[in-house]
């Protein structure tokens, strides 16, 4: 049996350690973005299928219906008119009130996306007052020894 275990020595130096696992993350994370538009994309024909199944189902079953209906000589029922003026109503409704739903989402979605590009400028300045802090403490450190060793 072939041991592919790389060869750590207990020498290797950090930096370089540090470089290897960021490598391996943005590694993994490009991986993950190279499939993305592959999952939306087949995310967004299932629900193109979905949607036009229920059209015809929904179509299907009314067509049945009315088929019935007309073979059975069915009396037309009273207030029909109502019916269908309220349906309508109930219907433009609905469509407004998803219109409405749907614009607040894709806000929201908005928001969130201009949220992580702050947090994202938020990580590098705290990065780079991190690093001028560590760098600042770093040269009294050398100063203050530098001063023990004359």
């Amino acid at each position: 049996m072939v041991d592919k275990t790389p060869n750590v020595t207990n020498e290797t130096n950090v930096p370089s350690a540090i470089d290897s696992v960021k490598e391996n993350m943005i590694r993994t994370v490009d991986e993950v973005a190279k499939i993305q538009p592959q999952y939306v994309q087949s995310i967004s024909n299932l629900q193109l299928d979905y949607i036009q199944t229920t059209k015809n189902m929904i179509q299907t079953g009314f067509s049945a219906q009315k088929q019935v209906a007309s073979n059975w000589n069915a009396p037309s029922f009273p207030n029909a008119d109502l019916f269908v003026r309220q349906a309508n109503e109930m219907t433009n409704n609905a469509i407004r009130a998803v219109g409405i739903n749907n614009q607040l989402t894709i806000n929201a979605l908005d928001a969130a996306r201009e949220n992580l590009k702050i947090y994202n400028r938020s990580v590098d300045a705290v990065t780079e007052f991190n690093t001028n802090v560590a760098k600042a403490w770093t040269a009294f450190y050398s100063q203050a020894q530098q001063q023990f060793v004359r």
